[in-house]
């Protein structure tokens, strides 16, 4: 089955003073306060030579690719395997691929972005590389203390997970520099020396070095740093004040650490893309999505890498958000599935949620970003028993290499997806474009072989994995639900990534959700994400100013070198002389609070030096959080936030003329369906048509994933091609 092409249409960036975002609901409160935002266009965009935009998304087992043709409106679409042993060989393989299929030269590449999902899965799997700490004298405690909350409130025997850096490897310094950037002890050189020397013994690849208050002053930050390269230059050192330069220690060190983590494979990785893209005739440089659904150049990803550790992600959300919009189900928890994780993510007004503190894995990262959870199951998950005797699922992934055993590439341990093949719902029909052929013996073999430890039947143990990982999936779902206060019948399940359609409706059974929509190409939005992503970068200052008269030029010089660090971050490192517009902001708190609100600020307040104006923000951004507010309280500005935005050209889907029908099945395959064998009808989705109907159990099957519809629900496709599938009111309810 060959992908199908759908023809869309491209959105122009509109005239200067109407720029349109697709932000969170707080950012769009603060755009619109950025009522004078500043704007500029080039002309040149319009008169660029018409070429193909392409954007990948690199996951763990698959890699996706989205083709745009400029001249005619076109989208195609693809999947190849990818190849962690040899990154960048995945990306030739999809060039090759899209210029047989589709005539897509690499000449003829003019833009190149793509995600992935390396960094997020180097933390889930914890396959970093092994770091050292270096910490202030006293302050060695600082990961394993964290905020002393516990991860589950209602278990008093519920334990933190052991921190990246275990307490062995964080090594203190004898330094001080006090909470007002003045000197209180000096570094000493024989000092970090000896901090060398013992991290040298403890095997250390890599060295991060956080130190208190470096927000305020980074010198002795900088002072270890070349001291430690300079004596040992093999070993790569990462400063938290360079990494995310803010004012808690605990924030700020374990950024830096989940950064030092996965630096040295992230840059690996994308040094491989860029080869291979030179060694392929594109002639686009290298784009990457970034955790705060922007992109940046693959070059500044190396040094960066913190940004774009929800990479894959953060781009599978901004695709989903449009869906949202398009679909009219504009609230909704986006479902993004691959081999290695399952990331959640709310969606509301169509547009996504944004914050910091997103956990990866089961640490959190305190870089802007996204609002994704990503929870250790997946496709490629592998089922196994414990020492208890008990079944598990994940978070070990097969990835591609070796892959599920069906997969006849080497693998024999069970997982999700050989469950799934084992009930008969896959494998009896093309997946991933063709770029795998799937063995059903094989899949049944190592699900067996966990069915005879367990003493149980294989369809029966294959069911049990499934409902283990979905379960999963339902436990960490059900904790955002309630962080964010939101009752999930309001909410559509979006599916999407090459397993979301594929356990969508089994976990919407389970979350009382009514509705649950699968986009046109599920398997391959995270890459159409990055095609409709703007470039995009967050500054930030720590200036902690009580908000009075006095204050106003310290705040009004911090965002002019703001703005002054934005500019050049757009135009010179990224090259973007194209329309953008600057978002302004401000974590501010009342005097005595021990957190901030951030809080959207009117450029043209900022100007003026209008305090109350500022106040008056914070106090309504206040009563929206926590439902009060105290006008005649003090006022603190702790953090000055801006965010630089240059517009992109994107595609947008035209809708089709809607025909009402019932979807004739082409032929109907014998699977386990709740624990009973039965015959259940399989729909092919390229020959589904807006307005056709299925009833429920089905399956429906397209190049990139397979959609698996339980008993007691009904689906339609709409006008844009989306598969909306309904459960009935009693499930659930």
């Amino acid at each position: 089955m060959m992908a199908k092409s759908r023809l869309i249409r491209v959105e122009m960036p509109p005239a200067a003073g109407t720029a349109k975002v697709h932000s969170p609901s707080f950012l769009r409160r603060r755009y619109q306060a950025n009522s004078r935002a500043s704007i500029c266009r080039d002309s040149l965009i319009a008169a660029s030579a018409m070429g193909f935009r392409v954007g990948v998304d690199i996951g763990g087992t698959f890699t996706d690719f989205c083709a745009f043709d400029e001249a005619t409106g076109a989208l195609h679409t693809l999947k190849v395997l990818s190849t962690p042993s040899q990154p960048g060989s995945e990306v030739l393989m999809g060039l090759e691929a899209l210029r047989t299929r589709y005539g897509v030269a690499p000449a003829d590449v003019t833009y190149f972005t793509h995600g992935t999902t390396v960094g997020v899965n180097t933390v889930i799997q914890r396959k970093g590389i092994r770091l050292c700490l270096l910490t202030t004298e006293n302050f060695v405690d600082v990961l394993e203390v964290a905020r002393l909350k516990m991860p589950d409130p209602y278990d008093l025997n519920s334990r933190r997970p052991p921190p990246l850096v275990d307490k062995s490897r964080v090594i203190p310094i004898a330094e001080r520099i006090l909470s007002d950037g003045r000197v209180d002890k000096p570094v000493s050189e024989e000092d970090v020396a000896a901090a060398l020397n013992r991290a040298r013994e403890l095997g250390a690849e890599g060295i991060v070095v956080a130190l208190i208050n470096a927000y305020r002053n980074p010198g002795h930050e900088q002072q270890v740093k070349c001291i430690v390269q300079r004596l040992a230059p093999q070993i790569p050192v990462y400063c938290s004040s360079e990494v995310w330069s803010i004012i808690r220690e605990y924030e700020r060190t374990t950024t830096a650490v989940i950064h030092g983590y996965v630096q040295p494979r992230v840059s690996h990785y994308l040094t491989a893309l860029q080869k291979a893209l030179a060694d392929a005739g594109v002639p686009a440089e290298a784009m990457v999505t970034k955790s705060n659904g922007g992109v940046m150049s693959a070059e500044l990803g190396k040094q960066h890498c913190a940004q774009m550790i929800l990479s894959g992600t953060a781009s599978g959300v901004i695709g989903a958000s449009y869906i949202a919009r398009i679909s009219n189900f504009p609230n909704a928890v986006s479902l993004d599935i691959g081999g290695t994780s399952a990331d959640v993510a709310f969606i509301r007004g169509g547009a996504p949620q944004y914050g910091t503190g997103e956990m990866i894995g089961e640490y959190p990262l305190y870089i802007p970003s996204v609002a994704v959870s990503s929870i250790g199951a997946g496709g490629g998950s592998i089922a196994w028993v414990d020492d208890l005797g008990l079944l598990r699922v994940g978070p070990e992934s097969a990835g591609s290499t070796p892959g599920p055993a069906c997969y006849s590439n080497g693998g024999t341990r069970p997982t999700v997806t050989d469950a799934f093949v084992t009930l008969g719902y896959i494998g009896q029909h093309e997946l991933g474009y063709g770029a795998i052929s799937v063995d059903r013996g094989l899949g049944e073999a190592a699900v067996g072989s966990v069915a005879d430890v367990l003493q149980k039947s294989v369809p029966r143990t294959a069911q049990a994995i499934i409902d283990i990982a979905v379960s999963e999936m339902y436990m960490e779902l059900s904790k955002l639900i309630s962080r964010y206060g939101v009752d999930p019948r309001e909410f559509a399940l979006q599916a999407f990534g090459g397993a979301g359609p594929m356990l969508a409706c089994f976990l919407a059974r389970e979350l009382g959700i009514r509705h649950v929509v699968v986009p046109p190409t599920p398997g391959v939005l995270s890459a159409l994400g990055g095609l409709i992503a703007d470039i995009k970068n967050d500054f930030i200052a720590t200036v902690f100013l009580d908000l009075t008269p006095s204050a106003v030029p310290d705040i009004q010089q911090g965002f002019a070198d703001l703005r002054q660090r934005a500019l050049l971050w757009l135009r010179e490192q990224q090259g973007h002389q194209g329309e953008h517009h600057l978002l302004y902001s401000a974590d501010m708190r009342y005097r005595g609070q021990a957190f901030e609100i951030e809080t959207a600020l009117n450029e043209q307040d900022l100007a003026d030096g209008d305090i109350e104006a500022m106040a008056a923000a914070f106090h309504g951004e206040h009563e929206r959080v926590y439902e009060h507010a105290d006008p005649a309280a003090e006022v603190q500005i702790i953090n000055l936030r801006l965010v630089v935005v240059g517009t992109a050209r994107r595609p947008t889907m035209e809708a089709s003329p809607v025909h009402e029908g019932t979807a004739s099945a082409s032929e109907f395959l014998h699977v386990h369906v709740d624990g009973k064998l039965a015959p259940v009808p399989f729909y092919e989705r390229h020959v589904l048509l807006p307005g056709h109907s299925l009833e429920g159990p089905a399956i429906v099957a397209q190049g990139d994933s397979t959609t698996c519809l339980l008993p007691r629900m009904r689906a339609r496709v709409d006008a844009y091609h989306n598969l909306i599938i309904e459960l009935e009111p009693t499930l659930g309810a």
